[in-house]
């Protein structure tokens, strides 16, 4: 089983750089890029919450192991990962999001976000709860994803791989992991 996810990894890890290099030969930046998840060939086509309209994310902010795996599968690495789990918890507190869903995101003016039940019933996946984390609600919440938060600072935001972590930490309150 290791073998097999090392293999996976190291083959992402390869058409990755591959992509990344084509991009710099046809002279594109990750400025205006429209590269998505889906137009990269890869297995998982990102939408936004707000309108379920496709959700453009430059494939070079998924610049880790893990990110590039959920990049393809839409499982996240991180569940279960105790040190992740603590990045995630971290990074909760350092965005305010206890602010809106509470310390133990179970809600406060904001919804909850353990489940069983959840606003958005796509947060039940770690793909749905990815894509709204990035890019925000009709409800209320900002889009979180770097170069989205603040389009006055394109470098201002949270990672695919923080996203990731943060919902590895959320998931440790409920009984869902959202890999199902």
């Amino acid at each position: 089983m290791k073998l097999t996810r090392l293999c996976v990894t190291f083959k992402l890890s390869v058409i990755l750089a591959l992509m990344l290099s084509a991009l710099v030969a046809c002279n594109k930046t990750d400025t205006g890029s429209t590269a998505t998840a889906a137009s990269a060939g890869n297995a998982v086509s990102f939408v936004d919450t707000q309108e379920g309209k496709p959700l453009v994310i430059d494939v070079a902010l998924f610049d880790t192991p893990a990110a590039r795996e959920f990049l393809v599968t839409g499982k996240n690495p991180y569940i279960g990962n105790e040190e992740a789990v603590t990045q995630g918890h971290k990074i909760f507190g350092m965005y305010s999001c206890t602010q809106c869903h509470g310390p133990e995101a179970k809600g406060q003016v904001g919804p909850g976000l353990v489940g069983p039940t959840f606003k958005y019933p796509k947060n039940a996946t770690n793909k749905g709860m990815f894509e709204t984390i990035w890019h925000g609600t009709n409800g209320g919440m900002g889009a979180k994803g770097k170069g989205l938060m603040d389009p006055t600072d394109t470098s201002n935001g949270i990672t695919p791989d923080e996203v990731l972590k943060v919902i590895a930490w959320i998931r440790t309150h409920g009984d869902i992991t959202g890999n199902e």
